[in-house]
């Protein structure tokens, strides 16, 4: 079953809401520094340690960061299933390759939609899409996708997502087990033939484009 989100059902994905999140660990004083450097539109990057496949080279988007947790999704799981097959409305809104994206462990039975508007649109007062970080937005699957279409560059649909409860991803910052970055909006509409781990990878400070060239299997290098 297909869950939509935004508008009335945002509050479905509240990091708070999420009994199955992700991560574990109280945090300590080290955690405050990189604690204060999450906001909506950070990346997170796995780091070349976290082997556990799920997200092992993943890039997740944050959605949500606050007193209640956090909540993003991953940018670079595509799956097998064309957004087509499961809402055929939001088909030509898309970005290719026009397939749902899994978007975490959390929910996989649940779509949720963000969207990249064009240069210049300003969202408020449009029904159906509440802004997450510059130009990109959550939008309501509900929505109706004919009216919303002059607005996008295109969205990006996941299923499920990934959560963290009060202090389970502060925690994994302190143990490195993320790299922190600053989203861009072609992160989330990058096609499956570029590499968006290495590629935000390569646009960082010095010595972090280094990591890009990181073997996934250290064994076979």
């Amino acid at each position: 079953m297909i869950i939509t989100v935004g508008g009335d059902n945002a509050d479905d994905f509240s990091p708070e809401n999420s009994d199955e999140a992700e991560g574990g660990g109280m945090p300590d004083a080290r955690d405050m520094e990189s604690a204060n450097s999450v906001r909506a539109g950070t990346l997170l990057l796995a780091s070349t340690d976290l082997t556990e496949p799920t997200f092992a080279r993943s890039v997740i988007y944050i959605i949500e960061h606050n007193d209640g947790g956090s909540l993003g999704v991953i940018l670079n799981r595509m799956s097998q299933t064309a957004v087509h097959n499961i809402l055929p409305q939001w088909t030509d809104l898309a970005a290719s390759p026009q397939a749902l994206f899994i978007g975490g462990p959390v929910k996989q039975d649940a779509a949720l939609c963000l969207g990249v508007t064009k240069h210049g649109v300003d969202i408020e007062g449009i029904e159906g899409l509440r802004p997450v970080d510059g130009r990109v937005v959550l939008v309501d699957l509900d929505a109706d996708q004919e009216l919303l279409a002059e607005f996008f560059e295109g969205v990006r649909i996941f299923a499920g997502y990934a959560g963290w409860g009060i202090g389970q991803l502060d925690a994994e910052l302190a143990q490195d087990s993320w790299l922190l970055a600053s989203a861009l909006p072609r992160d989330l509409l990058a096609p499956p033939t570029v590499d968006v781990w290495a590629d935000v990878l390569r646009r960082q400070p010095w010595p972090m484009p280094l990591l890009a060239t990181f073997p996934i299997d250290v064994d076979q290098n």
